[in-house]
């Protein structure tokens, strides 16, 4: 789809109804298959179909003919569209050419075709083998001074077992260095949850917004992130549960959602309302606000008698005393000033909490990238634990994870700082030692690639130059390598960051036949966001016959690089069901994996929480008593004059990196994606108008120059200081040292800009 006219209009609509449906259409139409892309929809999220490469939420247990959204019609189709990128392609066209594409241009190319490698003196990539490309690779690592030079890095799509196949290769080699795309979103989820509750993971299944009383829901928009979930939170609503939302921006999929799959609601242009109040705090203020909540409790509780459980609190946790201090001395003035929202806003929130037996709290990455993300995502808990909304029906914590399957690879050993625990049985499974030394995350590989401590890049999938911070840093990383080697179902800006040697391995895409070498096909697992875990099999002929699966191709370097001493990596190649079987072996709660993976829906792994049980150091749920931070960024800069907080976020046709098109129809725009979002009062107070054309300035502290050129100013309604547009366009807007504490994730919802008028002409 070729960019429209430029256009700003106002949105009236609910989420999806008929705007999602045309939009499908206008999907399977650009994809060149529609018939066969209708044919694979009818088996996404199927039991006997494949897992949605798009987001993960959960699947009901039961499941209608089709559980599907808009989101992940885009995905579906982008992965099997009928275009191709073969080497005639990359005769034709020089990286040097390709980079002056934008993102989405790149992306709709088609499916990648054939290994290549990159010829530096022709500036082309050029055909490959795979036996000369796996042991290019092979031999690379073999030649490195020390094993921790190299970095292994993993998207959310990856599935179970070529995550499991990826670490295991990656640890065997001798390193820890398994940073992943979890290190930029999520890390302080988990990092926040597994200290206070001994699991960094979501407590809830699916079937508890069904009895959930209350939701709330912090820094997130399902109707564009993770559609599906409007469904779940339209049906809580419709069952008398009320749902509270703090967000930043107004987002239509928060306010009003119409069901597609509803056919009287779409005959008459009907909806339903999804938030029964909806609060916009300033960025960096939730942590206030939950705070503020938790104020009124305590005041309702002293008042009234019986609004906090303390039976609860006795028996389950503790910490509870320092907490409740810390939130008494906490000043109204200091709560609302931090959160941007008045008392008697905070006191109606609260008000709905107090009235609810059973509440969830979901959160995303409004919440997750910040400075203080941590002790946000525990103050999130502290604020459940009150009223004893841990392990009981319709009650608990949903962090709602993006990429499928990002939360099990997570759980299947992609991380850079392992328990003891996991690599205790490692080593009784395998019977080798495994390296103990911490690895790198995303931001340290980062540094690690800049300052020539690591010379070699494997990615196994994502678009790693334009998912992280301070991208032309990051650009730089990368070509300070020997070798960066990319499998990916398409081309993207990564393929052409190369380094002195680049390979792209082209990867059999989720939608497709994996087959064993005597026919039969193979299954593949995920992990959803409320830790079911289920099979996924593929229904079309790879887009080529050149085309390997991840597993292969990484059990491919391994052979010729670690030989077959250790593990049979031909046999796990062949059938992924050995692998599954080293998985039981090795992990807990995957006993029988491969019976248990074939039920109808698969199995859940279970979370302690559920049951009330703690495996922290006490065996208690644990209160933080984390003080609010002294000033958040945009307390900071209202004391500089003209600056503003920048959040990045996706437009309704991109899904992480992914760029579907240039409309953002929630948002009101249409064929652009270079605007920024301001209030009405901060346009007055920077001298700006609807339509003008500005550029982005940065942070520049540390010496590096950090701008983004021409974007469209567009009014809209976010808090005063408060600002926003599309990433990846304004990665480069964010410094590499700039993270949360504790986790390391880029402040993404936390940027300092300025603003200077542009000299583009309309």
């Amino acid at each position: 789809m070729t960019a429209s006219k430029e256009r700003i209009f106002e949105y009236t609509h609910p989420a999806a109804g008929w705007g999602a449906l045309i939009s499908v259409g206008r999907h399977l139409r650009h994809s060149r298959a529609p018939i066969s892309n209708v044919r694979a929809l009818l088996r996404l999220n199927q039991p006997d179909g494949f897992d949605c490469p798009g987001c993960a939420w959960g699947d009901p247990e039961h499941a209608s003919s089709f559980e599907f959204c808009e989101n992940g019609v885009k995905a579906v189709t982008w992965e099997t569209t009928a275009k191709r990128v073969t080497p005639r392609f990359f005769k034709r066209w020089s990286v040097s050419e390709m980079k002056t594409w934008d993102d989405y241009r790149l992306e709709d190319q088609g499916r990648l075709t054939s290994p290549m490698r990159y010829n530096p003196e022709s500036d082309h990539y050029e055909t490959i083998s795979w036996e000369d490309a796996c042991q290019l690779v092979a031999d690379r690592l073999a030649a490195l001074d020390h094993p921790d030079q190299a970095l292994f890095y993993t998207s959310g799509k990856a599935c179970n077992e070529s995550a499991w196949v990826f670490q295991l290769l990656a640890r065997l080699y001798g390193t820890n260095n398994l940073p992943d795309c979890s290190n930029m979103c999520h890390e302080a989820s988990g990092t926040g949850l597994d200290e206070s509750l001994g699991i960094g993971k979501g407590s809830v299944l699916l079937e508890d917004f069904e009895r959930a009383e209350a939701i709330f829901t912090f820094g997130q928009n399902p109707g564009t992130n993770h559609p599906r979930m409007l469904g779940t939170l339209r049906e809580a609503a419709d069952n008398g549960c009320q749902i509270v939302a703090f967000n930043t921006l107004k987002e239509r999929g928060l306010e009003r959602f119409a069901d597609p799959q509803r056919k009287l609601e779409m005959a008459t242009g009907g909806s339903g309302r999804i938030s029964s109040l909806y609060l916009c705090p300033a960025l960096g203020g939730d942590m206030a606000a939950i705070r503020g909540m938790a104020k009124v409790v305590f005041e309702r509780d002293d008042r009234d008698g019986n609004v906090i459980d303390h039976d609860f609190i006795k028996q389950h946790t503790d910490g509870f005393e320092a907490w409740r201090a810390v939130v008494e001395a906490t000043p109204w003035a200091a709560i609302e000033a931090q959160s941007g929202l008045a008392r008697d806003e905070i006191t109606r929130a609260a008000e709905v909490y107090i009235q609810s037996n059973a509440t969830i709290c979901a959160w995303a990455m409004g919440i997750t990238q910040h400075e203080h993300s941590v002790a946000t995502v525990r103050e999130i808990v502290n604020f459940l634990l009150l009223r004893g909304n841990i392990g009981k029906p319709g009650a608990g914590t949903c962090p709602v994870r993006g990429h499928s399957n990002v939360q099990g690879d997570r759980t299947m050993g992609i991380y850079e700082k392992p328990s003891t625990g996991f690599l205790d049985a490692l080593e009784a499974f395998y019977g080798v030692p495994m390296p103990r030394k911490h690895g790198h995350d995303t931001v340290s590989a980062i540094r690690a690639m800049r300052d020539g401590q690591c010379r070699v890049f494997i990615g196994l999938g994502g678009n790693f130059a334009r998912a992280t911070s301070d991208s032309h840093v990051c650009e730089a990383a990368l070509e300070q390598c020997d070798l960066t080697v990319h499998m990916s179902t398409k081309l993207n800006r990564s393929h052409l960051v190369t380094g002195r040697d680049a390979l792209i391995l082209p990867v059999i895409g989720r939608v497709e036949e994996d087959r064993r070498p005597d026919g039969r096909a193979q299954l593949i697992t995920v992990e959803d966001s409320m830790s079911m875990v289920h099979g996924s099999a593929g229904i079309h002929k790879p887009a080529s016959k050149q085309l390997r699966s991840e597993i292969a191709i990484l059990t491919g370097i391994a052979q010729r690089l670690l030989g077959n001493a250790v593990v049979d990596w031909e046999a796990l190649g062949d059938d992924y069901d050995r692998i599954r079987e080293h998985i039981a072996a090795v992990v807990p709660g995957f006993e029988d994996f491969n019976a248990r993976v074939r039920q109808e829906r698969g199995f859940w792994l279970g979370n302690p929480g559920a049951r009330r049980e703690f495996p922290t150091d006490t065996g208690l749920a644990r209160f933080s008593s984390e003080p609010l931070p002294d000033a958040v960024l945009h307390q900071q800069l209202a004391r500089r004059e003209g600056w503003l907080t920048l959040q990045t976020l996706r437009s309704h046709d991109q899904y992480n990196t992914t760029i579907y098109g240039y409309n953002d129809r929630y948002r009101g725009v249409e064929g652009t994606r270079q605007v920024i979002f301001l209030s009405a009062r901060d346009m007055t107070r920077l001298g700006v108008a609807a339509g003008d054309w500005v550029n982005l300035i940065g942070a520049s502290d540390d010496g590096i120059e950090r701008r983004a050129d021409g974007f469209r100013v567009v009014e809209y309604d976010t808090p005063d200081g408060c600002a926003a547009a599309y990433y990846p366009e304004t990665n480069p807007l964010i410094p590499l040292d700039s993270v949360g504490i504790k986790s390391n994730t880029p402040n993404s919802k936390s940027v300092a800009i300025r603003l200077e008028k542009s000299q583009r002409l309309v």
